[in-house]
């Protein structure tokens, strides 16, 4: 007996040990690992929300012969010209708020897109020239894949809009034979490179393309001879009032920014109950510099921004329309003056709007204290130390926890 008593005692003993040991490894301080995967932001606002984005701007750094872009000079600006306030002369009436700068440049993209996400913006739909290596298009293209790359890590979509009025250029140059066979080429590549991106937007099951335009190939037959190696045809939207030059192949028509407000309204009266795929707009004005800027003729209209009432009333039509999708005019076209982007004249306020509208409920953060991570990017670009905390600011921001994002770039600041 003496002995069943000494085992249990033993036993007893062993057993406390165990426990012991697994309080201790408790707390010792091991953890889970850290989830830093994108996180979507959470909106009462059921639309979808696409931000029209130009990806054309080169600086004299970034360019091949370190000459600043056309989309920041035109014809007569020289943004190596530097006023006493510290802004560069650039061809806009308009400044943004971190300064004229290369698309391609990743600080941009990552500054970019994480103001777009915490507005509410689900993805971007990108200006796209091709791939042919003519003028600016294959650094446009370039700029475009820097963009493309970083949308998966910050958790947006993305989708083409094709810029069809170039083909011609590329047949003039010899690099095409036809216009046909360019614009085939190009959708071969986005078929190839793009459409089956797991954050490549679709629509209906396929993938979605938008046309500004047409305005090359105008005829059915052109367009079904250009999606003839598409597999499958792509969800293909034409500019407003332009389908019917696609036929079959279009699937809807998107608004567009033109003279005034009326245009929207009359279009989502009379034109989108007709369509099988909508997409509506909204834009803060417009105000082109094409001939103070030397850069052609002016448009010849102007829609005021009136201090944010422009961007209320066209999100307010949007509300009223009860769109499915939404295309935003646009994030970057400073040369028509039509940005969404943080500007000197506009601060944030335009992207707040946007917020509001989308009905953002889990982005507890001011669009500066974003800011703040570009700034440091450049300030401190050549401390790969820092730089090692400024990506663990990034990962927190896009896996929606900007506190600890904001704690970090404090502290560094």
């Amino acid at each position: 007996m003496k002995k069943y008593t000494i085992l249990l005692f033993l036993g007893l003993l062993s057993f406390t040990a165990v426990i012991s040991c697994s309080n201790d490894d408790k707390s010792s301080g091991t953890t889970e690992p850290e989830n830093l995967d994108p996180v979507p932001v959470v909106k009462t606002n059921s639309t979808k929300i696409y931000m029209h984005y130009m990806p054309w701007f080169e600086t004299n750094e970034s360019s091949p012969d370190h000459q600043w872009g056309y989309h920041w000079t035109m014809a007569n600006k020289n943004p190596n010209n530097v006023d006493a306030n510290g802004k560069r002369e650039i061809a806009s009436y308009y400044y943004p708020l971190i300064g004229p700068y290369h698309s391609g440049d990743k600080d941009v993209i990552e500054n970019h897109l994480l103001l777009m996400k915490y507005a509410g913006v689900d993805g971007v739909l990108i200006d796209w020239y091709g791939t042919y290596n003519l003028n600016d298009y294959r650094s446009n293209k370039e700029n475009a894949e820097q963009l493309i790359d970083m949308l998966d890590e910050v958790g947006l979509e993305y989708a083409i809009v094709y810029e069809d009025r170039f083909l011609t250029n590329i047949v003039d140059a010899g690099l095409a034979p036809t216009t046909i066979s360019a614009a085939k080429t190009d959708f071969s590549y986005l078929q190839n490179n793009y459409f089956t991106d797991a954050n490549y937007i679709k629509v209906d099951g396929k993938p979605l393309l938008l046309d500004f335009g047409p305005i090359t190939l105008t005829t059915p037959a052109e367009w079904t001879s250009a999606f003839s190696g598409l597999n499958p045809k792509p969800t293909f939207l034409t500019l407003w009032y332009e389908s019917a030059d696609a036929g079959t192949n279009a699937s809807g028509e998107y608004s567009w920014v033109y003279q005034d407000n009326t245009h929207i309204s009359n279009f989502y009266a009379n034109k989108l109950p007709t369509l099988n795929v909508g997409m509506g707009s909204a834009y803060p004005g417009f105000k082109d510099f094409y001939q103070e800027g030397g850069g052609g003729s002016a448009i010849g209209w102007t829609i005021e921004h009136n201090n944010g009432a422009t961007l209320d009333a066209t999100l307010a039509m949007a509300q009223n329309a009860n769109l499915k999708y939404l295309q935003l005019i646009t994030w970057n076209d400073f040369g028509e003056g039509t940005m969404f982007e943080p500007t000197v004249e506009f601060g944030y306020s335009y992207i707040e709007k946007v917020k509001a509208f989308a009905g953002v409920q889990n982005a507890s953060v001011s669009f500066n204290d974003i800011s703040k991570l570009y700034n440091l990017r450049k300030q401190y670009k050549s401390n790969s130390g820092i730089q090692t905390k400024l990506n663990k600011a990034f990962d927190y921001f896009v896996s929606m926890q900007p506190q600890k994002a904001v704690q970090i770039l404090n502290e560094i600041e």
